[in-house]
């Protein structure tokens, strides 16, 4: 059972939902510490191939840190051992978590879907890192993964003001994968987690674990040059006979995950 997330499984398909509505979803060390229980499981259930985490209501994806619950305790919580929604600090996960961004998110919130491999917006999301008008920094590693995913003047812009952007910037900038209609963020993020599950899991967790690992190379060629477990494991696989052995066949294959 869980107190602060609801959680839904559908098919090969994980859809975790924060739920704190009364603060717009802001979360506090138990909250983060229950999230990041879920992901545990999820990164061990292997029946369970592609993750999507969104917000309750139709306000906030997640405000981030809760600042009231902070204020009480000056400031001298826990860290969480995983990070904001059990994401952040999740350095080791090799499948696929989608953000479906219902509304706000800010600060931690905007950390968290930066933490997830793919961002389905709604219209009306909005994104900012405004920790520097409290006072405090985007420590969550927004400070570090924004400026890997857009032009660094622009994300210098975003660090040094806090200002928010819009979902549709937020495109333009390419943070946001997809802006969809208001109230179809999750609609969207379920229609990229079965394109995603039209191919071989193995493969999939091969790509992901390639393409981040081999960024903190020191060149290309390095990159190219390195083992990764999840490559190697997809090279043993079942799933690696039968991808080409469907096509020969002209059929859909049939992914094991083995």
């Amino acid at each position: 059972m869980t107190e602060f997330c609801r959680t839904e499984r559908d098919g090969r398909v994980l859809t975790v939902t924060i739920d704190r509505q009364e603060v717009l979803n802001a979360l506090h060390p138990p909250a983060n510490e229950e999230l990041g229980r879920v992901f545990d499981e999820f990164a061990a259930d292997p029946e369970l191939w592609v993750a999507i985490i969104t917000g309750a209501g139709d306000r906030a994806f997640s405000a981030g840190n809760d600042l009231k619950y902070t204020a009480r305790s000056d400031g001298r919580l826990p860290i969480a051992e995983r990070g904001f929604a059990g994401l952040t600090s999740r350095f080791d996960n090799p499948k696929p978590v989608i953000a479906a961004v219902n509304g706000v998110a800010m600060g931690g919130g905007f950390e968290i879907a930066l933490a997830c491999d793919l961002i389905i917006a709604s219209e009306k999301a909005v994104f900012a890192l405004p920790e520097p008008r409290v006072g405090l920094a985007a420590l969550a590693g927004g400070m570090h993964r924004l400026p890997r995913m857009i032009p660094l003047k622009h994300a210098m812009g975003m660090l040094l003001t806090g200002r928010r952007v819009s979902a549709e910037e937020g495109y333009r900038l390419g943070f946001v994968n997809e802006v969809v209609p208001d109230g179809e963020a999750l609609a969207g993020a379920r229609r990229w987690a079965d394109q995603i599950l039209a191919c071989a899991p193995l493969s999939v967790r091969a790509s992901k674990q390639s393409a981040y690992q081999g960024l903190g190379k020191a060149s290309l060629e390095e990159a190219c040059n390195t083992s990764y477990d999840q490559v190697v494991a997809m090279v043993k696989s079942e799933d690696f006979v039968e991808g080409p052995r469907a096509f020969a066949e002209k059929r859909d294959p049939v992914w094991k995950g083995r």
